[in-house]
Formats: C-alpha cells, sequence, structure tokens
C-alpha cells in the first residue's frame, strides 16, 4: 500500500510539474506572439492631373412652325447647315450622329393654355458629337454663337445638354499611382516607427482603395484629378 501511495504520489507530482512547465511555456509563446502583433496602419495618397482624351458633346436646337411639311424641312436644313459648321472647324464627320427630333403638337395638348401659341408644332433636335480631339472640340464650342447669328435656336442650359469629358487611359498609370502610394504610407509608418522608438517591420496586410477620376473644377472639366488611397499595416519592433 505504502509502495502503491508513492508511486501515485510521484506520478501527480510529475503531471503537476509537467502542467506547469506547459503553461510556462505556453504563456511564453503568447508573450512572443503577443510582441509580434504590434503594428500601425497608415494611408498612402496618391494624385493626378491629366487631360480627358475623349469629349461627348451634345447639340441641341429647337424649331417651331404651323405646317409640319415646313418643320422637318426646317430641321433638316438647319441639321445639315450644322454638321456644315462642324466639318468646317475641324470635326470629323464620323464623330458627328443625330437622333429623331421630338416633336410637340399643341393643339392635341389636353392641358395649358395654347388657343393663342403663335405656332402648332414645335420640336427639339438633337446632335452629338464623340471625339478624342478635345482642344478642337472644345475651339469649336467658343464658335457657337455664330449658329445662332444665323438663326438657329440652339438649347443648352440643363444638365443633359453639358459636355461630358472621359478619361480613359487609367489602367496605363495605375501601377505606377499606387507604387506612390504605398511609399508615401510607408513614409508616414518609418515617422510613427521613429518617433515611438520602434523599428518598422514587414507587412502585415495592405489594400487598395477605389480610384475616383472627377473634374479639376467647375471651370476646367476636360482637366481631371485622379486620386487613390492604400492602407498599409506594418508590424513594428522594439
Amino acid at each position: 500500500m505504502n509502495s502503491s501511495k508513492t508511486c501515485s504520489y510521484v506520478l501527480g507530482l510529475s503531471v503537476f510539474l509537467g502542467l506547469m512547465g506547459l503553461g510556462y511555456l505556453t504563456g511564453n509563446a503568447a508573450l512572443q506572439v503577443k510582441g509580434m502583433e504590434r503594428s500601425v496602419t497608415v494611408k498612402g495618397l496618391s494624385e493626378k492631373e491629366v487631360m480627358a482624351d475623349t469629349v461627348i458633346w451634345p447639340i441641341q436646337f429647337s424649331a417651331a412652325e404651323n405646317d409640319l411639311t415646313k418643320l422637318y424641312t426646317s430641321l433638316e436644313r438647319q441639321t445639315a447647315h450644322i454638321i456644315e459648321f462642324l466639318e468646317k472647324n475641324g470635326i470629323a464627320g464620323d464623330a458627328i450622329s443625330t437622333s429623331p427630333p421630338t416633336l410637340t403638337d399643341k393643339s392635341a395638348q389636353n392641358w395649358g393654355n395654347n388657343t393663342n401659341a403663335e405656332f402648332r408644332y414645335t420640336a427639339l433636335q438633337n446632335l452629338s458629337v464623340y471625339s478624342n480631339n478635345i482642344e478642337s472640340t472644345r475651339k469649336v464650342m467658343s464658335k457657337m454663337s455664330e449658329l445662332g447669328k444665323g438663326g438657329i435656336v440652339l438649347t443648352g442650359g440643363n444638365y443633359q445638354m453639358q459636355p461630358e469629358y472621359l478619361y480613359t487611359k487609367l489602367n496605363d498609370i495605375k501601377p505606377e499611382m499606387i507604387e506612390e502610394a504605398t511609399k508615401k504610407a510607408r513614409l508616414v509608418a518609418e515617422k510613427f516607427a521613429d518617433d515611438s522608438q520602434s523599428r518598422l517591420g514587414k507587412i502585415k496586410q495592405a489594400s487598395q482603395g477605389q480610384f475616383s477620376i472627377s473634374a479639376r473644377d467647375k471651370n476646367n472639366p476636360h482637366i481631371k484629378k485622379i486620386r487613390v488611397v492604400s492602407t498599409v499595416e506594418y508590424y513594428l519592433s522594439d
């Protein structure tokens, strides 16, 4: 019996000491892992200004007549005149497209007071210029008042009639901008590490934000500002 009790005691003590040793090793490992998990998260910004490479320019004019045949004749004549004007000023013919006109018969309307309307029929005719020649197109835009002097009633006050400028070569500059944003993020992280008397380690994780393209300002919509932010998390060590 005494021998059995002694064996049990020794076995129990061995298990106890083993658990203590395991706990120490586990705790020490946990402290080491915790130390490795010190990190800093920073952001790096890259911005670039570029010229738009494509313009979509809607052109709209109106006409009115009491005779429907005369109205269509007037629309055809004015459309031909506008196309001739555009081509004369450097817009390629294949860059110009037209849409069917939108007609309104005021006598058929059941609302409003149209009994004293000067013209029964009114129409809106739309043309569109799709061009990669930004500078030439903008020069033509500045000359459109010449058409007004010739009796063509241009409309363009609403938002839908404003030119739209596009930049379609984003993929060409993405790598350069991502590299710049990442470098700027690292500079911020290095400054933080220096200030905290730490050393900057490897990247723990990184994410790239969405690229945004916007007009530089409302007066220069053809100049685009491209922007991207990279978020990077670095390990820190003493």
